[in-house]
């Protein structure tokens, strides 16, 4: 059986919800949370920006919200406001492969429960709703953070893709990691014990790591 397309749908969890992108409600808050020459670090090992104006941060978002080879989420704090975007992407359903990527928290995210927790929902969905056998996470070799929460989040690394790509005029090697679907039962127990309220102390402190 292949897997499902994804779709622009919301995954609703306790610390976060996950919505379709959309220029017109999330570009203004994603503006906020990202412009600025003391921002512009988040932008480092993506595709595109940092933004010199609106405008075209604008486009930018309206650009992944219409990719047909993505699928762009919004991620909305417990105010309900955008604070950062993930997407589904190099989505294979034939061979039931899919790909988490352009992955941007904003400062109000980071590290935070909503920013794992919104790990866990694409993840949830990948393996429970869409039906995926292996689900990646590929960063830039250089790019530590995101390489630590791949392995937080439960990912497996498989290796170095050696001058894989170029972006933004430098040399790319791409780390990569896997998840596969034999796996997810335990990454899913981890992640659910790890967001439980009674895992944080009363100053929002975690009582255990998230050992996935």
């Amino acid at each position: 059986m292949d897997a499902l397309l994804p779709e622009r749908t919301t995954l609703a969890g306790r610390y976060a919800t996950l919505v379709p992108l959309r220029a017109d409600r999330h570009a203004e808050d994603l503006w906020q949370e990202t412009s600025g020459h003391d921002r512009d670090p988040l932008w480092l090992y993506l595709g595109d920006g940092p933004f010199s104006d609106f405008d075209a941060f604008r486009k930018s978002i309206e650009a992944k919200a219409t990719s047909p080879e993505a699928v762009f989420f919004a991620i909305l704090d417990a105010d309900g406001r955008a604070a950062g975007y993930a997407s589904l992407m190099r989505i294979e359903p034939l061979h039931r492969v899919v790909e988490v990527g352009n992955i941007l928290y904003g400062p109000r995210l980071q590290k935070t429960c909503a920013a794992t927790e919104a790990m866990y929902l694409l993840a949830r969905y990948v393996f429970h709703d869409l039906n995926y056998r292996r689900y990646e996470w590929k960063c830039n070799a250089l790019n530590q953070p995101s390489r630590r929460a791949a392995l937080r989040y439960g990912f497996v690394y498989e290796g170095l893709f050696r001058q894989h790509m170029i972006v933004k005029g430098r040399n790319r090697d791409t780390a990569w990691f896997s998840m596969l679907d034999s796996e997810w039962p335990a990454r899913k127990a981890a992640f659910e014990r790890w967001l439980d309220p009674t895992n944080f102390d009363s100053g929002g402190r975690q009582k255990l790591p998230l050992n996935c």
